[in-house]
């Protein structure tokens, strides 16, 4: 066990050695930062259109005939169940697109199939590099919604903020597992990118067609939809249900590129 640990560490840090070394990462979280930071600042504090406005507007018009407004779970759920849950089915594609697809192009990838360290753990310390910068990327967001949340009166309870991140951390780390399958299957970026963002698409949409279809059927493709159980862990529900998906789509993700890498393997001997 210990030197499974050691190996998945190995290949961790030299993953994320490549993320903090490389303009294209950098690029990547300069843009995510802008967009996000923007977003932030216009649904919360926009003269017209921001949460604030809107509420100060409304308790004006109905004074205390007006019903209280839970401002931080409003916001909670137009940022992070909006808008940064789609600003990362754009950004996640391209932190994975590069996990395999590179090793294949400089021919590297041979070297790791080969290797004493098992395909299990190289494709877990790969994950764990490319969720680590994504982590990165967040934490100034966690950062400002504490400051902003800081602020409220009566008290937000820290679990539905913490609820919110959990989630969206579970979606990157399922996005980028099965995106991380795609790129070991071409030695191509951009194609791996491509079919990442339109799988991850085709399951964000399941919960659209599972209720448009009655049955079993479509309750199961609810079921199967990221979009669903991320929505359920934004609100501050701690559903065991929406952790144990999510877990799984983790491990079919490595599962699915262990494979690879071992076909691979199995076709160059």
């Amino acid at each position: 066990m210990q030197v499974i640990l050691a190996n998945i560490m190995a290949i961790y840090r030299r993953e994320l050695q490549s993320y903090f070394a490389s303009p294209l990462a950098y690029s990547i979280a300069s843009v995510f930062w802008i967009i996000s930071g923007l977003m932030f600042v216009y649904i919360l504090l926009d003269p017209q259109q921001g949460l604030i406005a809107q509420v100060a507007f409304r308790d004006q018009q109905l004074g205390a005939n007006a019903p209280p407004v839970d401002l931080p779970y409003t916001f909670q759920q137009l940022f992070l169940g909006n808008v940064m849950s789609s600003l990362a089915l754009f950004v996640l594609p391209m932190l994975s697109m590069g996990l395999y697809a590179e090793e294949r192009k400089r021919g590297t990838l041979e070297l790791l199939a080969t290797s004493p360290i098992t395909n299990w753990s190289v494709a877990v310390g790969k994950l764990l590099g490319a969720l680590t910068f994504f982590i990165f990327m967040i934490a100034p967001l966690w950062l400002y919604q504490a400051i902003a949340f800081s602020s409220s009166t009566p008290p937000v309870q820290p679990t539905v903020p913490l609820m919110g991140f959990l989630a969206l951390i579970l979606l990157a780390a399922s996005v980028l597992s099965l995106g991380m399958f795609i790129s070991s299957l071409t030695d191509s970026t951009l194609l791996a990118a491509i079919f990442t963002f339109v799988l991850i698409m085709s399951l964000w949409i399941l919960d659209l067609i599972g209720k448009s279809i009655s049955g079993p059927v479509g309750a199961a493709l609810t079921h199967l939809s990221l979009l669903t159980h991320f929505s359920i862990l934004v609100q501050g529900i701690l559903d065991t249900s929406s952790i144990i998906l999510f877990a799984s789509y983790i491990i079919l993700g490595v599962f699915l590129t262990a494979q690879s890498v071992d076909t691979f393997r199995f076709q160059r001997s």
